[in-house]
């Protein structure tokens, strides 16, 4: 029996497993315990899976979970099956369409993306020529089948036509308020960039019914390090808004996210409806050792309410050659968070660990502010917000994974050092009790987190 069950009398700490008997702390008032793994509801393998970039999870169809990404080689399209997204890591995957060995379409196979529209599948990607490797394009597979994992059914629908003949790439779609669009970065001429992201109506899933309108070109600085780039569009439609997430600078540790937000009433084809947030939402992370997140999608867990962020990142910082090379772009998953103003909280990108749970107490939540362990009404710096409780009964923080909560007296602080602790079920919660000393628990006083002998009940999300 090791360490962590010796404290629990038995039971997975981190997973709150043990509802106290009658009688016993905690016990008279407790409510139903869930435990981390269900409160955070996204898996939290890293990752999710190997070596796949600009991943892609469909919503669930027919209880299953579609994926695809690009593969490193970079000549194939890939897709995976499952009904869970868990199950995603060891699925078997099956090639549903290669490039040809030479002429059109022979060159590189980026981003494809599966979706469902009108009882059929389409998968979107980015292809060039096998003689002009840099004549990039959107393209189009059909497949009438009901199983789009069955080869067979897939067969090239053509090139969508744009606007311009200039590079192109990263085509989505989504559909709103009866109307079907197109999202997609290009090279406009006569604009200075490499890809600005646009948007048009879809007369069919292969044919502009609209011109297109710009809607963001790269202008900020963290928009232009390396080269001018905006790419990658996803949009998630939530609490009466339209947000769209694109991915800016070069592929490396500066790859990060940025964040378009339209009223959902709003003429989606006016750039005048968006707003662009001024600064980057996702960026690289040196202390969860997470560099270059991007190139974004969104699904929904198991739950069916559970809002996942799906993307790309790196493990290492310095990249040897060029970045386009560079095969360990890995699928990465992680819940995403709202505001209670209805705006998305995208937090850091996590590092290696288990579940991550959010402690708050009436409307505030515990956060840290440097060593401070403090609580706040909704603090937008979500990762500070983050915690898991590990095998060991520590306290870590998930922004700050070297750093644990510490108990000394009535000082509570982040530490290297953490102090064990006992959650015990509560009406409402739980509360959090030393283990060395069961007299010592965890309590909110003044908008700080301090010490006493009885102790805060806070709710975990």
């Amino acid at each position: 029996m090791n360490r962590r069950t010796l404290l629990t009398g038995g039971a997975a700490l981190g997973t709150l497993a043990v509802v106290l008997p009658a009688g016993a702390e905690g016990a008279p008032h407790a409510d139903p315990v869930r435990s981390d793994a269900e409160i955070y509801g996204v898996p939290t393998t890293q990752p999710l899976v190997s070596q796949r970039a600009d991943p892609f999870i469909s919503q669930r169809h027919n209880g299953k979970y579609y994926f695809t990404g690009s593969v490193p080689e970079y000549d194939r399209i890939v897709l995976r099956s499952s009904p869970t997204l868990a199950g995603l890591t060891d699925a078997a995957e099956t090639t549903v369409w290669t490039r040809p060995s030479s002429g059109k379409m022979g060159g590189f196979v980026w981003a494809p993306e599966i979706h469902r529209i009108g009882g059929k599948w389409y998968i979107y990607f980015t292809n060039s020529d096998a003689n002009d490797i840099w004549h990039i394009r959107p393209f189009v597979l059909e497949s009438a089948l009901d199983d789009p994992m069955d080869p067979a059914g897939w067969s090239v629908k053509g090139e969508i036509a744009l606007e311009w003949d200039s590079f192109a790439l990263d085509a989505t779609v989504f559909s709103h308020r009866g109307r079907q669009y197109l999202l997609w970065a290009q090279s406009e001429p006569e604009i200075v960039a490499n890809s600005s992201v646009y948007i048009a109506e879809l007369a069919n899933p292969w044919t502009l019914k609209s011109k297109p309108t710009r809607l963001t070109t790269p202008t900020r600085s963290w928009e232009v390090q390396g080269y001018r780039v905006n790419e990658g569009p996803a949009v998630i439609i939530r609490n009466g808004r339209v947000f769209l997430t694109f991915s800016a600078s070069a592929t490396d540790a500066n790859y990060c996210m940025g964040l378009l937000t339209a009223d959902a009433g709003s003429d989606l084809l006016d750039r005048a409806s968006w707003v662009k947030s001024p600064d980057p939402i996702f960026v690289s992370n040196d202390a969860t050792k997470r560099w270059g997140p991007g190139h974004n999608s969104f699904t929904v867990a198991e739950d069916g309410k559970t809002d996942v962020l799906v993307y790309h990142a790196r493990d290492y910082k310095q990249i040897t050659g060029d970045p386009l090379y560079d095969p360990n772009r890995h699928t990465r998953v992680q819940k995403l968070y709202w505001h209670p103003d209805g705006t998305p909280l995208f937090g850091v990108p996590v590092g290696d660990g288990g579940p991550i749970v959010r402690l708050s107490s009436g409307n505030a939540f515990v956060h840290h502010v440097g060593a401070a362990v403090q609580v706040a009404p909704a603090p937008r710096d979500l990762g500070a917000t983050q915690f898991r409780f590990t095998d060991d009964g520590l306290i870590q923080s998930v922004d700050q994974p070297s750093l644990f909560v510490r108990i000394d007296g009535t000082s509570v602080v982040l530490d290297p050092t953490g102090t064990p602790v006992r959650r015990v079920p509560a009406r409402g919660g739980v509360t959090i009790r030393t283990v060395a000393d069961p007299a010592v628990h965890l309590r909110v006083a003044a908008g700080v987190v301090t010490t006493g002998t009885s102790g805060t009940v806070f709710t975990l999300s």
